[in-house]
């Protein structure tokens, strides 16, 4: 998948990509059609980098039912030629999400679609796992023939519906076409959750990778031999050198941190920083010189997991390096520097802006630590990350250090965030938006009444206006 194209946050469109709260204020108050053709270009090229955890489909749906929008151009994009040639999860997984959610606000014509989808789509699976949580029990049954027509009937059609079968998601209509008294539905599905169960029970028994009895060596070699491969695989070998070494294997291993091959390297030096060896801060320090990009990345990743007073005192001297090594160090200080750390922490906040923009993965915890520090002054560099950035997990942390950092949050962003895609950025702004704005305390009741909201969510909204909120 292709990283999509996002609009700038001044639009109307890339508020909506960005699933930003001013996204569904400002659609509610433009022309209709052009906030359903906003919304219908996030639904169907989904605008997300990582859309296996950012959350935008509850988001839109809700959108779609406040814009009373039809469906009828999802219905094409699911059943596009397309379909058959991109089954990318990521091409249709989105539109099927917002379908669920509109199901479950009562919307007939989204439940049929996601019916017929499931008969006839690529992606049926996961319409299959919406449907499970939504639909009523003869719905489900009446699946069974369409998908249990999808796996022929010889060796490897069984053994892909058994993978199907124990791979489900949402394990409900499986169970209930076990119960199927036809023998070509029930048996069927019977004999493919037996084998399933088996291919589980073969795969955890089959051995993989060292095991204590190996030599410190040979698990430098296997993690070699996997980088060598394309895996990076100097974490779970520290953690088997944890069990292999042995005190008299130090000296091997501090040899292997300063001149062995990348794998050994980087394993050595992610079972000496797990260690708190005190000889790890300058192989670090010297492993950051080298030309090799994973013994870098492992030499500066295995340097910021220590959480020791010495890892801390390290920390401030390596801070205004201007290589990993010194970004890393912000990272650390963030997260478990003090109050006389904060003038670091900040420059290391701007630089990241500065040099990486508003997006870069450094400052999910550089945020973080503006916000646990209380930096007042890192507030206008929060805002900024807070309008820019495309992640909604980003803006959800930015948010969180906003509470803490700017007085003017509650009366501002806070209420924007009671719109925003991500629930904890919601719980957020319910704990903290200023309800003398009658938008605030008129969403409040909404979010405490929607059986769709999370429990957390509505428990702030309760803390705030009672446990009777949605009755009002």
């Amino acid at each position: 998948m292709f990283d999509p194209v996002i609009a700038p946050s001044g639009t109307l469109l890339g508020l909506l990509q960005r699933g930003r709260g001013d996204g569904t204020l400002h659609a509610l108050t433009a022309p209709r059609s052009e906030a359903l053709a906003a919304l219908e270009t996030c639904v169907l090229h989904d605008p997300r980098h990582d859309w296996q955890v950012e959350n935008r489909s509850l988001y839109y749906a809700r959108l779609y039912l406040d814009l009373r929008g039809g469906i009828e151009e999802i219905e094409r994009h699911l059943f596009d030629p397309e379909d058959v040639l991109d089954t990318d999860d990521s091409r249709t997984g989105l539109a099927l999400a917002v379908l669920g959610h509109l199901a479950s606000y009562g919307r007939h014509d989204a439940l049929e679609l996601l019916r017929r989808y499931v008969a006839f789509g690529t992606n049926w699976a996961w319409a299959l796992d919406e449907l499970a949580l939504r639909d009523d029990d003869a719905g489900l049954r009446a699946l069974a023939v369409p998908v249990l027509a999808r796996f022929p009937s010889d060796a490897e059609g069984e053994a892909e519906l058994a993978a199907a079968v124990r791979d489900a998601y949402e394990p409900r209509p499986w169970r209930l076409w076990e119960e199927d008294p036809r023998e070509a539905v029930g048996a069927r599905v019977r004999a493919a959750r037996e084998q399933g169960s088996f291919d589980r029970w073969q795969r955890q028994m089959r051995p993989s990778g060292p095991r204590p009895g190996w030599s410190v060596q040979a698990v430098f070699d296997w993690a070699q031999e996997g980088l060598e491969r394309g895996a990076v695989l100097h974490v779970p070998a520290a953690r088997c050198l944890s069990a292999v070494a042995g005190p008299d294997d130090r000296a091997e291993i501090l040899e292997a941190a300063r001149n062995g091959s990348d794998g050994a390297r980087g394993t050595a030096l992610r079972y000496l920083a797990d260690a708190q060896d005190p000889d790890v801060f300058d192989l670090i320090e010297f492993a950051v010189e080298s030309p090799s990009r994973a013994v870098v990345d492992a030499a500066a990743e295995a340097f910021e997991r220590m959480r020791s007073v010495a890892a801390v005192e390290r920390a401030r001297r390596w801070a205004l390096r201007p290589d990993e090594l010194g970004a890393a160090a912000g990272r650390v200080l963030a997260c478990r520097g003090g109050a006389q750390d904060s003038k670091l922490v900040l420059a290391a906040l701007r630089e990241a802006v500065r040099g990486e923009g508003p997006d870069a993965p450094t400052l999910w915890t550089l945020v973080d630590g503006a916000g646990r520090l209380g930096i007042a002054c890192a507030a206008p560099v929060l805002r900024h990350v807070y309008r820019e950035t495309a992640s909604s997990h980003l803006r959800g942390r930015a948010a969180r250090a906003l509470a803490a950092t700017d007085p003017s949050f509650a009366a501002g962003f806070a209420v924007e965030c009671l719109w925003d895609c991500e629930e904890s950025t919601r719980e957020v702004a319910a704990r903290h938006a200023e309800t003398g704005d009658a938008r605030v305390v008129t969403q409040l009741r909404r979010l405490a009444a929607d059986p769709a909201e999370e429990d957390e969510v509505q428990t702030a909204v309760r803390s705030r206006i009672g446990p009777d909120a949605a009755e009002v």
